[in-house]
């Protein structure tokens, strides 16, 4: 029986959780549930959609993907159910999917049609649920609903190419629990536009001019601790998903504070490199 996966914005203090994982086992004794995150940031779509890009890779094919952020159904929002990349996606057209399908293009997309379906405020347990199981019992995507082709994006996603090619304007996309900045500039976009140039990065106040692989490279071990950089200061890498990181060495954003905290970086903010 394939996988169930859950991301939501719903905590763990109240019913929520509690009741979708009830649900399911209730349809599909013996399912597997796997927890992504329940501790989106309310409504925080971009969040969401950073964590479920970088998650969903990691469980086998034929998993299925319960997105449960801001999932009521609207005049301008439906409910779909994706088939993109080997996995099922159940979500809200509300560009949660847009980091996965601005990479791989979906085979098959449907708008939720249930026979009979309430009108809810609970549209995770009362509508998504329902769906998933019927997928994991190999049902298919065309008794669920009908064929969708209007996907939405969300532009502030995507950098843009500013200069004629010698700038990206990119922004903060997420803030990990280092307190670590991840802007929306992946390296595939950098190294596209790069092409051997120098380069500078800016945030805020602060210049950058390397990007490291992994964040122990930035210390030069060969230097007497009292000469090298180390805990406490500034580095840009190329994060485990490509995106470009700023980071503090070694930060705990619980007490002395992360880049987000020391840069005075929030969701939003401007990340620019220049090329030269």
């Amino acid at each position: 029986m394939p996988i169930i996966t859950l991301t939501t914005d719903f905590g763990l203090k109240d019913h929520f959780v509690g009741a979708i994982k009830g649900h399911i086992h209730k349809e599909l004794p013996g399912a597997t549930i796997v927890d992504i995150s329940h501790l989106v940031s309310p409504f925080h779509i971009q969040e969401c959609a950073y964590l479920l890009k970088n998650a969903y890779r990691a469980f086998p094919e034929g998993t299925i993907h319960i997105v449960g952020v801001d999932s009521e159904r609207t005049a301008e929002t439906t409910h779909l159910a994706l088939a993109v990349d080997g996995h099922f996606f159940i979500t809200a057209d509300n560009g949660v999917i847009s980091l996965i399908i601005e990479e791989v293009t979906p085979d098959k997309v449907v708008e939720i049609n249930l026979p009979n379906s309430p009108e809810t405020v609970f549209p995770v347990l009362d509508i998504f649920v329902p769906v998933a199981c019927h997928l994991a019992r190999g049902g298919t995507l065309e008794v669920v609903g009908k064929p969708f082709s209007e996907v939405r994006s969300i532009r502030e996603l995507t950098p843009r190419i500013t200069e004629n090619g010698d700038a990206i304007i990119g922004s903060v996309l997420y803030i990990d629990n280092y307190g670590n900045v991840v802007s929306n500039i992946h390296r595939s976009l950098f190294e596209a536009y790069r092409k051997g140039r120098k380069f500078t990065l800016e945030a805020r106040n602060k210049k950058v001019t390397e990007i490291y692989q992994k964040y122990s490279d930035f210390v030069n071990f060969k230097l007497d601790k009292s000469q090298r950089r180390g805990p406490g200061d500034l580095l840009a890498l190329f994060n485990s998903s490509g995106y470009i990181e700023l980071a503090i060495y070694k930060s705990n954003l619980g007490t002395v504070g992360g880049a987000s905290t020391l840069l005075g970086l929030d969701y939003r903010d401007t990340v620019r490199i220049n090329f030269s």
